[in-house]
Order: C-alpha cells, then structure tokens, then sequence
C-alpha cells in the first residue's frame, strides 16, 4: 500500500497541487466563486485525498484566493463592503442550522433540488443581463434580503457543501439587480471571514492540509486577478453564457452525486 506522505508531498503531488490551484484561480476571479468545485475533486481524484480532507484543504486554499479577488475587484470599486459583511453573517448562522438539520433531511432530495434551482439561474442568465453601472442601494429592505440570501447560503453549505458563491452571484445579479463584477467582488469578500473561521476549525480536528492548501492558494494568487480582469473585459452577456456554462458543470456533479446519495 503506498504511503499517504509519498501520495501528497512527492514531485507529481506538488506540480498537482500548482495546476488545481492555477485552474481554480482563474475561474474564481472570473466567476466570484472560491475554486472549491474544482479543488475539491482535483484534491480527491489526483491524489487520493478522503472528501473531508479535501474539502478542509479547499477551504484553507480559498482565504488568499478570496483576498487576491476582492483586491482585483475592490480596485474599480466592484465590492459593497457592508453587503460582503450581511451576506457573512448571515451565512455563519445558516452553517450552523444547516449542520443541525444534515441528520434530519434526505440528501437525495437536496441534490435533486439544488439541480433544479441551478437550472433556472441558467435559463435566467439567458435573459437577464446586469448592467455595469448597476449599484447595489442599501436600505432596510435590501439589507434583510441580503441577510436571508446569506443564512440559505449558509445552510446549503451545511448541508450539501456548496460554496457561497454559487448562490450569492446569481441571488445579487437576477434578484436585486446589481451589476455582474460588484456581485462577484462582494461575493468573494464574504467569503473570507466564512473561509477563515471554518479553516480554523478544520485544524483543530486535523481535517486539512496546511502545506496542500498553501501550495494551492498560492499558485491561484497568480491567475486570481487575470480571472478578474478577464469578468472586467468581456461583454456581460459573454460573461453570463461563461458563467451558465460553469453552472451546468456544476449541475451535473450534483446530478451524479444525487444519483449515488442515499433517499
């Protein structure tokens, strides 16, 4: 049986570890997503990493992924600063409740239901395009949504493990309007206090792999912001199509984990 330090601390480990993490860099500054849907199996299918591992090592990497993004972003003013802070603390809450409620709800049935909610953000992208001048305008109302989007985020991290991402871009551009890189900018900033708290925890119980995470966070830093410059220069409904195609990437892993979960 081959060694696990052999298997994640070799050449091939390391030269694995540059290639996820420049892949996953460039689709997060150009997606506002953190890189953990392509981490994450990366991690598990190349090296033999177990899910939980893998998942506490994508959440490590996503802290200086997330930090690079929001720099590029925050730079032509595509980052809402207190909606970043919202969403966050919304989506601490909603970890927990959706961590409670894991025991208790057919995993079968949460697959199948992200699907479905994936595929109408695609066909939504077909016919929604945000403009660039769009602005996110803070009032009482948009506050509570923003808390609302943040805990539902929270909670399917909980339950099925996805990032925030993946619900905040979307929730920002079709819901409420917001300009494509704002929504991605304060989508990669909420993430950070998420990623960072998490990874704290993923430490203590020895879930993650610190010198993994930075060989891969690190690599991501250097495509990070051409992702982002990239989202600034195409034409928003480019980017939409780009990004209805990563979203049915991400329906059909979904899919298939339906397919194996348990009713």
């Amino acid at each position: 049986m081959q060694d696990e330090h052999t298997t994640t601390r070799g050449a091939r480990a390391y030269l694995s570890y540059i290639g996820i993490g420049l892949a996953a860099g460039l689709l997060s500054g150009l997606f506002g997503v953190g890189g953990g849907t392509i981490i994450v199996p990366m991690l598990v299918l190349l090296l033999g990493f177990d899910q939980r591992r893998a998942a506490g090592t994508s959440l490590a990497a996503i802290v200086p992924i997330a930090t690079v993004g929001v720099i590029s972003y925050a730079v032509s003013g595509s980052v809402s600063w207190v909606a970043a802070l919202i969403l966050a603390v919304g989506a601490v809450v909603g970890a927990q409740i959706g961590t409670r409620l894991l025991p208790r709800i057919s995993q079968r049935a949460l697959l199948w239901g992200f699907v479905g909610f994936l595929a109408l953000v695609v066909v939504s992208l077909f016919f929604v395009i945000p403009s660039r001048d769009a602005e996110l305008d803070l009032t009482w109302l948009t506050g509570l949504i923003l808390a609302v989007v943040g805990v539902f985020t929270g909670i399917l991290a909980g339950l099925i493990g996805v990032g925030g991402g993946i619900i905040v871009v979307p929730a920002l551009m079709l819901g409420m309007g917001v300009s494509d890189l704002v929504a991605k900018g304060t989508s990669l900033l909420m993430m950070i206090p998420t990623a960072v708290s998490g990874t704290i925890g993923n430490v203590r119980h020895r879930n993650v792999d610190l010198v993994a995470a930075a060989v891969v966070g690190v690599s991501a830093c250097t495509t990070t912001a051409l992702g982002a410059l990239i989202a600034a220069r195409i034409d928003p409904f480019v980017g939409n199509m780009l990004f209805a195609a990563y979203l049915l990437y991400i329906g059909y892993q979904m899919s298939r984990k339906a397919l194996r979960a348990k009713s």
